[in-house]
């Protein structure tokens, strides 16, 4: 298809004429059925409310095959009205546009829905088993329309995957703000995701996936290498040597297919379970994983043979991980660092499967015996954590990796409480990334190059080492470290071969780092070094992006780790700093109802206007996190935020008073 074939039927927007029925593709990843939630009435209601996208002329037809969508699905997806032009992150010059800004946007949303990146892009789901981009293709039509449409004086105002429509405002305004299943907390239970989605009316954003800012699995593959590389230096008194050393975990859709690429990167042994054979074809023909097995017995011996030879080396399990961690547990295996990345913020739709049970038999059982599925998913969670506490017992270092795995295991009465009622095992934000990382304002920037040139790309790995190199040099001891590991990683990013779709990029930063990087590339874009405008973003599992008492803020220790205003200051502040679009979610990561997360997009276009703002707003979204993690008295926040109040005389931070701990032991006697 032409580039001016694709610009029209996006300018086309709903069309006039009712296109073909598409064909379903079995080559695809799907999303598993949605167990049936509605009454007769809402039922009724959720056909209508898919029906007023569409002129009255079509709905006599459509009615009954949205009636069948949602039997089949337990939702609306409107698979004829998906696209006939490949989705991918074009050049940004592809895109019919009045504004560069929204070009940019429509770049970024196009590679989430890739078939490369997304995990069931015909539902419109890009990772987590339930993160959506949109809800059915009317709402990416409709958005991809209203993108090409507006101009720097409008703002698309976006609730959940629904395009409400664009408003006038101001050229220093989002060009688009999203909102993804923001819900009266009383109804924020998992059922109420299920029955609110199949009414059309809400969306499960996840982090990125419904803020367009889904870089693919690069984007956990650095962090998890951070995770790993910090893991082994809390085994090996500092040292991050992790030859010989054993990595057991699961999961390879989407975030968690970062997992094996990320422990070779960090020099360990990458031992993987999945129990969906697509997903495993998928990460081996990509190189993510480096062998497959299907015995457990052969595989315990290849990996004593990686561990005599110290090689680095990833394997994927074509099985179930209870299976995995019972063998290891009963041959006594020696594994030194373990955690899970199942989906078990979704555990009752696709995130976990229970052992004993074909995958194909699971899917059939979730939709249509949901309480039963229930039951298996929480046997085999107390299963799961009695081997793992078997092999912790013999010297594992097992930490969970904020998927809420052991908020479940606790929910399904695995034994995983300490006697008074805490976790015995740490979540990795508790143990190490919140003390290494966020405290010290480390966190997961990223950008992607709207060109589309892998040149482009490897100017931006040039410029970033660079920056990173002359911060070193003056850093404070506090966080060399950090800069040193970030500096490897982006020398070493080419040789590794993580691009998945955009050309992006991702690596730890602080505001001093982010702010200097960004300001480089936009000084690259002006001398036309850099071909073309430059996205910035974050992971929203950052400093200050997200409020999650059992991830991101589980090492806040004061009683706010239940308080959501951190994410909420962190949207609105974005947004009127100078942030190109900003997002505010229900959801992501650990789960609807868990947690509270935002985040933004920035375009950097080379101008005084791009420059003023990345500085703005680069320093308050840092700062505000840390700030609050200061406040909380988390030592290494304190130490951060006063050396920021140094360096910039316009911030004033209030830092608490530390309380001598012998007058409340006085107290209490």
């Amino acid at each position: 298809m032409s580039t001016k074939e694709f610009q029209k039927l996006i300018l086309q927007g709903i069309p006039n004429k009712l296109p073909e029925l598409k064909p379903f593709d079995s080559s695809l990843n799907h999303a598993p059925r949605r167990k049936d939630i509605l009454s007769s009435e809402e039922e009724k209601l959720a056909i209508k409310n898919a029906l007023r996208y569409f002129p009255a002329k079509f709905h006599s037809l459509l009615v009954k095959e949205f009636a069948n969508e949602l039997k089949k699905w337990g939702r609306i997806y409107m698979y004829r009205f998906r696209p006939d032009y490949k989705i991918y992150a074009r050049p940004i010059n592809e895109y019919p546009h009045k504004s560069k800004q929204a070009a940019a946007i429509m770049h970024m949303i196009s590679n989430n829905l890739d078939y490369k990146v997304a995990q069931h892009p015909h539902e419109l789901i890009t990772y987590g088993g339930n993160g959506a981009v949109f809800q059915n293709w009317a709402q990416y039509t409709l958005t991809m329309k209203y993108l090409a449409e507006m101009t720097d004086e409008q703002t698309l105002v976006m609730y959940s995957g629904h395009p409400l429509g664009i408003f006038p405002s101001h050229k220093e305004a989002p060009r688009v703000v999203v909102t993804n299943g923001i819900m009266i907390p009383n109804y924020s239970k998992q059922d109420d995701w299920e029955k609110f989605n199949a009414l059309g009316v809400t969306q499960y954003g996840q982090m990125t996936a419904g803020s367009f800012m889904y870089i693919g699995p690069q984007g956990i593959v650095h962090g998890t290498t951070i995770t790993i590389l910090n893991a082994g230096r809390k085994i090996s008194k500092g040292k991050a040597d992790l030859k010989g050393k054993v990595f057991v975990s699961s999961g390879l859709g989407g975030m968690s297919g970062a997992q094996p690429k990320a422990a070779v990167i960090a020099g360990a042994i990458a031992v993987i379970a999945e129990v969906n054979p697509k997903v495993i074809h998928t990460r081996h023909s990509q190189g993510w994983v480096d062998e497959v097995y299907y015995d457990l017995n052969k595989l315990i011996t290849r990996i004593e043979t990686a561990r005599n030879k110290k090689e680095s080396v990833s394997f994927a399990y074509q099985g179930n991980i209870v299976e995995l961690w019972e063998k290891f547990a009963e041959k006594k295996l020696k594994v030194d660092l373990g955690s899970d990345q199942t989906s078990l913020h979704n555990p009752w739709s696709g995130g976990y499967y229970p052992a004993g049970i074909s995958f194909e038999d699971a899917n059939k059982m979730m939709s249509e015996n949901p309480v039963c599925f229930k039951t298996e998913v929480q046997k085999s969670l107390v299963r799961q954590i009695n081997a793992i506490n078997k092999l912790t017992e013999n010297g594992m270092y097992f930490f969970d990796y904020g998927n809420a795995f052991l908020l479940e295991a606790s929910r399904a009465d695995a034994n995983i409480l300490t006697p008074d009622g805490k976790f015995k095992y740490a979540s990795y934000v508790q143990d190490i990334m919140g003390p290494m990382c966020f405290d010290y304002g480390f966190g997961p920037f990223r950008w992607v190059c709207t060109s589309a040139n892998p040149k482009d790309l490897k100017t931006t790995d040039i410029i970033a080492t660079k920056i990173l190199e002359h911060i070193y040099k003056k850093a404070p001891k506090e966080i060399k470290q950090q800069l040193q590991d970030n500096i490897h990683w982006i020398k070493e990013a080419q040789k590794n071969k993580l691009v998945v779709g955009s050309q992006a990029r991702i690596l730890y930063a602080d505001a001093e780092g982010r702010i200097k990087i960004a300001e480089a590339f936009n000084k690259a874009i002006k001398e036309k070094k850099i071909s073309a405008p430059i996205v910035l973003g974050r992971d929203h599992h950052d400093v200050s992006g997200t409020d999650s008492p059992f991830r991101e803020t589980s090492n806040i220790y004061d009683g706010s780790q239940y308080t959501a205003d951190m994410a909420v200051q962190n949207f609105v502040g974005d947004a009127f700093r100078g942030a190109t679009w900003v997002s505010l979610h229900n959801g992501g990561g650990v789960g609807w109802g868990e947690v509270i997360n935002g985040g933004f997009g920035l375009v950097l276009d080379g101008s005084k206007d791009a420059e003023r703002r990345l500085k703005q707003m680069l320093f308050w979204d840092v700062n505000n996190g840390i700030a609050r993690r200061s406040w909380a008295r988390n030592k290494e926040a304190m130490y951060s935020v006063q050396r920021e109040m140094k360096r910039n005389k316009n911030l004033k931070v209030t830092m608490p008073n530390i309380v001598d701990e012998s007058l409340l032991k006085q107290l209490l006697q």
